[in-house]
């Protein structure tokens, strides 16, 4: 009798736990982060939305509704760091959501998963192996599709390439990398097109790619970004009260979230924004003590 009822209790347990995971998953928010930077050559303010992760399915009424009202936070400028769509059946609705910021400034790059779709993985796999071992890859999606929407809108396609935009009265600098967990990454690829970009200098340059992987920020760091941004960690999404269990990638589990001075670079320091994301694990959609989030950063430029 004892025995089945710690076996009881060891099942309502876990059922809890999932049911919790599951609503965690659904609780979105808006993370607010505020940082000053050096401007140069002006000074100015600039609020840039980051979203990532988003790992859209069709069907997520919820997840569209959230994101399509981020437009109301009067962003300046929206940087998506990739792993947007996961399943081509969702196209229409993922464009429909996305309408209302597709009309600001913008600059994407693209993720594992939107390239291949979600394959089943235990999550165990992810405490056994290290960053960046050799994954199965899904079917391939129709990437090209989502590029091609984004590019028509105005976003700058930012994959191992160099853009400039004006947002917020401010002359931006976006360098881009592709997706380093899965080896798509060559940073010095997106080298600035003439000598104009050195004559006229931007006001603040910002680095952009999926997966924080230190070769890629290390390159961004020596090459003078000021502020990086990446997502794809899920900032750990199943998670220990104020703790992160793996990082899925190669920085420490206490810098895969939100912003953190970079400490590994060898030149100009630089900051680094890692975003937690919207959405989770197509196949394994549970959070716990990790809220589903987009990103709000008030910059503020000070010559």
């Amino acid at each position: 009798m004892r025995i089945s009822a710690l076996i009881g209790g060891a099942v309502g347990a876990a059922a809890a736990t999932v049911a919790a995971g599951l609503l965690e998953a659904r609780a979105y928010r808006v993370a607010h982060h505020q940082l000053t930077l050096p401007g140069r050559p002006a000074s100015g303010r600039l609020r840039i939305l980051h979203i990532s992760d988003l790992h859209y399915q069709r069907g997520q009424r919820a997840k569209a509704r959230f994101v399509a009202s981020l437009a109301e936070l009067d962003p300046d400028v929206v940087i998506a760091t990739g792993d947007l769509l996961a399943d081509d059946a969702g196209f229409d609705e993922f464009a429909s959501f996305l309408a209302p910021l597709l009309k600001l400034p913008g600059g994407f790059v693209f993720g594992s998963n939107d390239y291949f779709g979600p394959t089943p993985v235990n999550p165990a796999y992810y405490l056994k192996h290290r960053a960046g071992h050799a994954r199965t890859k899904g079917p391939l999606l129709a990437w090209r599709r989502v590029r091609d929407a984004l590019t028509a809108a105005g976003w700058m396609d930012l994959n191992n390439a160099r853009a400039r935009l004006s947002a917020g009265g401010l002359a931006l600098e976006l360098r881009g990398a592709g997706d380093a967990h899965i080896g798509m990454d060559d940073y010095a690829a997106g080298a600035p097109p003439d000598a104009d970009w050195v004559d006229q200098p931007a006001s603040l340059l910002i680095g952009v790619t999926h997966a924080p992987y230190r070769r890629v920020l290390d390159a961004m760091a020596a090459d003078g970004v000021t502020l990086m941004l990446a997502g794809h960690t899920h900032g750990g999404q199943i998670c220990l009260p104020g703790k992160a269990l793996v990082a899925n990638c190669d920085l420490p589990t206490s810098m895969i979230k939100d912003v953190h001075r970079y400490p590994f670079s060898v030149g100009q320091p630089a900051w680094l924004h890692v975003s937690a994301g919207v959405g989770s694990a197509p196949t394994f959609p549970l959070r716990t003590f990790c809220r589903p989030e987009a990103c709000m950063l008030d910059i503020n430029l000070a010559s």
